[in-house]
Formats: C-alpha cells, sequence, structure tokens
C-alpha cells in the first residue's frame, strides 16, 4: 500500500513539474464555402502559416493556439449561431470574420460575453466609428479604399465613372466613399446601380452601364457577382476599366475572372506580397516558402492578423491575465506596435489598427501589379 501511494504521489509530483499544454481557443465564423469562399480560404491560410511558426516555437506561456474555424456560409444568418457555439466551447477571442453584415450581427454577442473581435475582414464603417470596445481592426476602411480607388482614376483623366453596388451593409459602406472621391474630384457617377446579394441578376444592370457609356467601373461586391458581372459588362460590349474593392484582392478571385482577369483595378490595404524591403513580408515569405505555399495579398493579411492576436495574448500572458478580460486590456495597450515595416496603434479611443490603401492592378501574369 505504501508503495502505491508513493508511486502515486511521485506521478501526481511529476505532473505538476511538467508544463502546461492547455490550448488557448481563437474562435472564427467565416464563409468557407459560398461566393467568397476563394478569399476566406487564402486569408485562414496565411494566419494559421502565422500561429503554426508560434506553436511551433512553445506558442505563448507554454500554451498552443488553436484556431477553431466554422462555415456560416457568407450568410448573415448564420454567423450569430457559429459565433455563440464557438463562445460556448470557451473561445478567448473571436477572429477574421468575414462580411459586413456577417460581423454585424455578432457584435450584441460580443458586448453580452466581453471578449474581443480581433481582426474582421471587413472594412465596414460601423466597426470604426463610434469605436466599439470589442472590436480591433487591422485593415483600413472600405470608405478609405474606395475613395482612394475613385481619386486615382480621375488623377488619370477619366471622368465617366460608374458605380455597381451589392444592395447590403457593405454596398452602401463602400459606395460612400466612392461618391466622396467622386465629390471630391467634382464628378458625379454615370450610372449608379445595385443588386441583391442573395440573387445578383447581373445582365440588365451590365447593360444599363454599357449604355451609360462608362470609362471605368467601380463594382462593390463579392467575388462571385464582381466576377459574373464582369463577363455580363464585356457581353454588353463595354471596355469599361473595372475596379473592385480589397475584399477581392485574393488569387481565388483571379481564377472566378478566367480570361477577364488582365487589368481589373484591385484596391488594397496591405502592401505587396512581394515587398521583400518590408520585414513582415520576408517573414512571411519565409514561412510560405517553407511550406510550398504561394503568399497572396488575401494571405498576408491573415499572416498581419494573426501576428496582432499573438501579441494581444503575449501582452496578456505578461501581465498574468490570460482571459477575455486580460486580452482586451492588453489589445488596448498596443500603441505604436511595430508589425514588420507596419506600424499598428489601439487605444481605449481608437481601433482602427491601421489605415494603408493602395491600388493594384492584375497584370497578364495573373498577378496583382503595384
Amino acid at each position: 500500500m505504501q508503495t502505491i501511494i508513493k508511486q502515486t504521489l511521485l506521478a501526481a509530483a511529476l505532473a505538476l513539474s511538467l508544463p502546461v499544454c492547455a490550448q488557448i481557443k481563437i474562435g472564427q465564423t467565416a464563409g468557407f464555402t459560398g461566393p467568397v469562399a476563394a478569399g476566406v480560404k487564402e486569408i485562414t491560410e496565411g494566419a494559421r502559416l502565422y500561429l503554426d511558426a508560434v506553436n511551433a516555437q512553445g506558442g505563448v506561456a507554454g500554451q498552443k493556439i488553436e484556431l477553431v474555424s466554422l462555415d456560416d456560409k457568407f450568410d448573415p444568418k448564420l454567423s450569430a449561431p457559429n459565433a455563440k457555439q464557438l463562445i460556448d466551447q470557451g473561445v478567448l477571442a473571436l477572429f477574421l470574420t468575414r462580411g459586413t453584415p456577417q460581423s454585424q450581427a455578432i457584435l450584441p454577442l460580443l458586448a453580452e460575453h466581453k471578449l474581443a473581435l480581433v481582426a474582421p475582414s471587413t472594412g465596414a464603417m460601423l466597426l470604426h466609428k463610434p469605436v466599439n470596445p470589442y472590436v480591433f481592426n487591422v485593415r483600413a476602411t472600405y470608405q478609405r479604399e474606395a475613395e482612394r480607388a475613385v481619386l486615382h482614376l480621375a488623377g488619370m483623366g477619366v471622368k465617366r465613372i460608374g458605380l455597381v453596388q451589392v444592395d447590403d451593409s457593405f454596398g452602401e459602406d463602400g459606395a460612400a466613399g466612392a461618391l466622396r472621391g467622386l465629390e471630391a474630384s467634382k464628378l458625379k457617377p454615370v450610372a449608379h446601380l445595385k443588386y441583391p446579394r442573395a440573387n445578383p441578376g447581373l445582365a440588365p444592370l451590365m447593360k444599363q452601364m454599357a449604355q451609360a457609356d462608362a470609362q471605368a467601373l467601380i463594382f462593390i461586391g463579392a467575388a462571385e457577382a464582381v466576377a459574373e458581372g464582369v463577363e455580363a459588362l464585356r457581353a454588353a460590349g463595354s471596355n469599361a476599366q473595372l475596379v473592385t474593392l480589397s475584399n477581392n484582392a485574393s488569387a481565388g478571385f483571379i481564377k472566378l475572372l478566367k480570361g477577364q482577369a488582365r487589368g481589373v483595378v484591385v484596391s488594397q490595404v496591405f502592401p505587396s506580397e512581394r515587398s521583400l524591403n518590408l520585414p513582415l513580408v520576408r517573414e512571411a515569405q519565409a514561412l510560405a516558402k517553407a511550406r510550398q505555399m504561394e503568399l497572396t495579398p488575401a494571405g498576408l493579411e491573415g499572416f498581419t492578423a494573426a501576428k496582432v492576436l499573438v501579441e494581444g495574448l503575449k501582452r496578456a500572458a505578461k501581465d498574468k491575465d490570460l482571459s477575455r478580460a486580460g486580452l482586451l486590456r492588453a489589445l488596448d495597450s498596443m500603441s505604436k506596435f511595430d508589425l514588420g515595416g507596419l506600424e499598428l496603434n489601439f487605444s481605449p479611443s481608437d481601433h482602427t489598427g491601421m489605415d494603408y490603401a493602395d491600388v493594384s492592378i492584375i497584370g497578364p501574369d495573373g498577378k496583382f501589379w503595384r
């Protein structure tokens, strides 16, 4: 009996001396199937690229980070139930949601359970102003990039600009920026058309746009709808320059465009994935190369988002408070944080993170050129 007791005590002492292996759970609800699946998969692969590298080095405070991802099919009606399921599973934070209505749907849950949403993959202004204490953005707003795209066109002498948007909160948000850019350039859209998200039916709209004789078309929508619209626009006889937002900055979007990809302008909210002068990009490219994975703009966004998340976790662990509340406090302390050539700023009064906006064009090689 004494031998058994000694063995039990020895085993217990040994167990106490071992490093803690409990995992830090982070939750994600996004459209892994449906119209934005290609971009969602790329951005998530980029995030996992960084999280896997952190885990390979021991994780955070000896704990591995586990990203639990659920598919909401890009349907806002599924986003909140998915988020609730993840919260009930004990996730420390939510991460990389995709879509404006989808992210909007989970805001009440953030407030109820007092946990952070880190790096929603949307530039919705409603997530920036007024400042939501539970939402920590990394990318610039859609309004900022849409305005930047219009000013780019106007600066090239383009005067006849059309606007097509999905008829939801995302479309209204992006359109507000585009209209602001047009106003600043003393222009008005030659046509401003809207389509329903669930059933686009874009051929008649593209015929109207062709009849309006637009030189360029700002198209605010999900990848599949934009690709369908481009095909219909060309079939209607228009050669208008097509411009879309960074939600379509993925290799998957280029594939959807098929033979119509060359020359399409896509706004960007991160530097080029080939800008090796930036330590952030060099780090991401090195890890991607080791995994034989191509780094895309969407992948770089996911990678950067994961870096922000991990820094917050590290700061919370340093304060010995690796909890939902501890992570919120840690994120609010991230002022002038160097991501590797890019500076991110959070404070209790500002959760925008970064305000970078640029434009790219799809080249003949099927890559985004800057």
